[in-house]
């Protein structure tokens, strides 16, 4: 693997790895985040405006009688730093850590059967499930370009 590929798939694993573990910390300021939201789409009115007020409504209600249902969030932030750091293997050594890259990509596209298929369970409205749904696209992206790179240095005459 050349030094321009290693550092082609590095940049990539470490901005998948970032994303995952702010995306996850967005778990953790609940009430804040969602009355932030709710202030931010207020102006524009509509379904998203509807959406985050109640939300923000909902999690103030829980937050005010029982702040100890959002340790549950708490824990789904450090379960996303720990699948970050899963990404450490293919950082170093990517084609020996292949898999875990697979791996990923796999998690990416279930993100999407689970958004459509068990958010209208909790009558997560249509567009929030896109918006979840994104996540997994979002992902898949970067971890695809570092497939990829990884196939193509593997398919590379060996020199003697």
């Amino acid at each position: 693997m050349t030094p321009a590929d290693l550092r082609y798939i590095r940049c990539w694993l470490l901005f998948f790895m970032a994303a995952l573990i702010f995306s996850g910390l967005t778990a953790v300021p609940l009430e804040w985040g969602t009355r932030w939201l709710a202030e931010l789409t207020h102006a524009r009115g509509g379904p998203w405006a509807d959406w985050t007020a109640r939300t923000a409504e909902a999690l103030a209600l829980v937050g005010a009688s029982y702040p100890m249902l959002f340790y549950g969030t708490d824990w789904l932030a450090f379960a996303h730093v720990l699948i970050a750091l899963a990404f450490i293997g293919p950082y170093r050594d990517p084609v020996r850590n292949k898999w875990v890259v697979e791996w990923g990509l796999w998690c990416c596209l279930l993100v999407l059967p689970f958004a459509f298929l068990w958010a209208p369970v909790r009558g997560i409205p249509f567009f929030w499930r896109c918006v979840d749904a994104s996540f997994g696209v979002i992902g898949v992206l970067p971890l695809w370009l570092v497939l990829r790179r990884i196939d193509a240095d593997h398919r590379k005459p060996s020199r003697p």
